[in-house]
């Protein structure tokens, strides 16, 4: 297992319980991978430094996990085709 760094950010305009959902929804894809995560953190609501897709704001979040390196790409897609995640980052730990 190989360790990951990812960063995402959900959009503002949902509500309290849908964020959750993302947040969930983003762990689960996780473990569903056998993966583990490590950490997660809670960035708060920032302002961007570009408008994406019509939004100025969003929620941050950190998130160290260990994932299967042949899985990191589906995982990537997953995040990718969320409506809800307007962008996201993910970096490898162990290469630095």
């Amino acid at each position: 297992m190989t360790k990951y760094e990812v960063m995402f950010i959900v959009k503002a305009t949902l509500d309290e319980n849908a964020i959750g959902a993302v947040t969930k929804e983003v762990q689960k894809l996780v473990s569903d991978n056998k993966g583990k995560v490590i950490e997660f953190k809670d960035l708060g609501r920032k302002k961007l430094a570009y408008p994406i897709n019509k939004e100025v704001s969003g929620f941050y979040y950190l998130m160290n996990m260990e994932l299967s390196s042949d899985k990191v790409k589906e995982f990537d897609r997953k995040l990718r085709i969320n409506e809800n995640i307007l962008r996201h980052l993910t970096l490898n730990k162990e290469s630095e």
